[in-house]
């Protein structure tokens, strides 16, 4: 699983808040793009340029010059859906769809980016670099999480109106948010009016006698 140095999206909440999410691996960071079902209504991957925004912005760094075909992002879109219920079915303790499973292998059977080092020292890519190996790249990271010591770890923000998904690498294993910059912070407001409620609310036992 690739990383940067800082890790995470920019993303903002449907009330304009401005916050970063770390979703912990960059299959995972493609599922901010959309989804299936009720999820359809988010989705940002149109055209080619909008697949390669998302390279950009994500945790494959250095982005590589992609040059992505319309039939590229359709074949995106089919493995972000895919690992979308893979990683629902896991949060829910259920097998995932045989023919989500396939999607990704499938997808992780192909050439991938190609990675190499640069005479500065400095990660770069090397040959080709389309739409079909950023697929690639990514189902090879989703067989790493899935197959690796974090994929009992993949949860949804514990917030009850938040459905982003993100593993959690922490030691601890003790994750709940999406992101303590949005819901932790909101969970933490929620809580404190709630002490201060009960607080400054009348004892209404030692009124009555």
């Amino acid at each position: 699983m690739d990383s940067s140095a800082t890790p995470g999206l920019v993303l903002r909440s449907h009330s304009g808040v401005v916050f970063r999410f770390d979703p912990g691996a960059l299959c995972l960071e493609l599922l901010t793009t959309g989804g299936p079902g009720e999820f359809r209504r988010y989705e940002v991957l149109h055209e080619p340029a909008d697949l390669a925004a998302w390279a950009a912005r994500s945790r494959l760094t250095p982005t590589p010059a992609l040059e992505i075909t319309p039939e590229e992002v359709t074949d995106a879109r089919l493995l972000r859906d895919a690992l979308f219920r893979i990683a629902i079915a896991r949060t829910r303790g259920e097998p995932p769809a045989p023919e989500d499973l396939d999607t990704v292998n499938e997808a992780a059977a192909r050439p991938p980016l190609a990675p190499a080092v640069g005479p500065d020292g400095e990660r770069r890519w090397a040959g080709p670099a389309d739409g079909a190996r950023l697929i690639a790249t990514v189902a090879r990271d989703a067989v790493e999480l899935l197959t690796g010591p974090f994929a009992e770890r993949i949860r949804t923000c514990a917030s009850d109106n938040c459905s982003l998904i993100y593993v959690d690498t922490s030691r601890p294993g003790r994750r709940r948010w999406c992101s303590m910059e949005h819901c932790g912070n909101r969970q933490k407001v929620r809580a404190l009016r709630a002490r201060r409620s009960t607080e400054h609310r009348p004892d209404v036992s030692r009124e009555s006698e």
